[in-house]
């Protein structure tokens, strides 16, 4: 698995891991998700991302069945809600979350979308003592627009923001409008969830479909490689694709290494056009 600097943190990271929403959520189903993160660490995907209101902590319980005794190979991701984003609200939450992923320090621990209810020097006050109790290394933010990267970035006297997490899919360009340049511009990572969609992923009848089976047909990948090739193409874009099924952790896996020439970006460009104007952002 290709890996790219993670901000300017110094860690390499890869540029395609593992998102967990609704995992946990079915007792049935334990045992598969468990044996598809392991899948996904043993090929490479060790960015493993999760959060707290996932399955009521539940997801975050599954997690840490799943890299049990591999905690070292993971890059471990997890958020605060912001109902519990107060000082105190924010450490509990922490803590409480690294006693259900079994470990005892977080790689990257973020703000999961704004809060109105605690005024975000508050939380990050809090985060930037967690980094200095050793119990979370980087501090980065969930579904934020410019204007509150800016303003979380002015409240920080310690650390820095390392990362935004968007949703960003071929039919959820929005990124590209504001958020993606604004990072590019200061070497902040972002990381893109959501890659498929929420179930409306393009159908092999659509337009859309059509264009990724034939631009994948060129290089013997099929269209949901072609969609995370196209997605993480600019240097900052990591993305996180959920995968309970092995043949879709490995079908992930091998979509980078290769590069989609410029006539495809341009047809891909077509079909799903770039942003022409700022949109409200989809919130996971």
């Amino acid at each position: 698995m290709l890996t790219r600097e993670f901000d300017r943190t110094g860690i390499q990271v890869p540029i395609i891991g593992q998102g967990t929403w609704r995992m946990g959520e079915r007792p049935s189903r334990e045992r598969q998700e468990i044996e598809a993160l392991r899948l996904g660490v043993d090929l490479g995907l060790t960015h493993i991302d999760t959060a707290e209101i996932y399955g009521d902590g539940r997801t975050e319980e599954l997690v840490g069945k799943a890299i049990a005794g591999r905690r070292h190979e993971v890059f471990l991701v997890s958020k605060v809600s912001p109902e519990h984003a107060s000082y105190a609200g924010t450490i509990r939450a922490c803590e409480q979350s690294l006693r259900r992923l079994r470990t005892d320090y977080l790689d990257l621990y973020l703000i999961h979308w704004w809060s109105d209810r605690y005024p975000i020097e508050e939380t990050l006050r809090a985060m930037e003592d967690l980094v200095a109790a050793g119990k979370i290394r980087f501090i980065g933010v969930s579904n934020f627009t410019v204007e509150q990267m800016e303003r979380a970035a002015r409240a920080l006297t310690r650390e820095r923001i390392v990362c935004n997490q968007v949703c960003y899919h071929l039919k959820a360009r929005q990124i590209e409008y504001r958020i993606l340049p604004y990072c590019e511009e200061r070497g902040i990572a972002v990381v893109g969830y959501s890659p498929f969609g929420s179930g409306d992923f393009p159908s092999p009848r659509s337009r859309g479909g059509r264009a990724l089976a034939e631009i994948g047909a060129k290089y013997g990948k099929t269209p949901h490689q072609v969609a995370l090739n196209f997605l993480t193409r600019r240097p900052g874009v990591f993305t996180i694709p959920k995968a309970s099924r092995p043949e879709h952790v490995r079908e992930n896996a091998e979509a980078i290494g290769w590069t989609l020439a410029p006539e495809d970006l341009a047809v891909l460009d077509a079909v799903f056009p770039p942003p022409t104007r700022e949109r409200p952002l989809p919130i996971i």
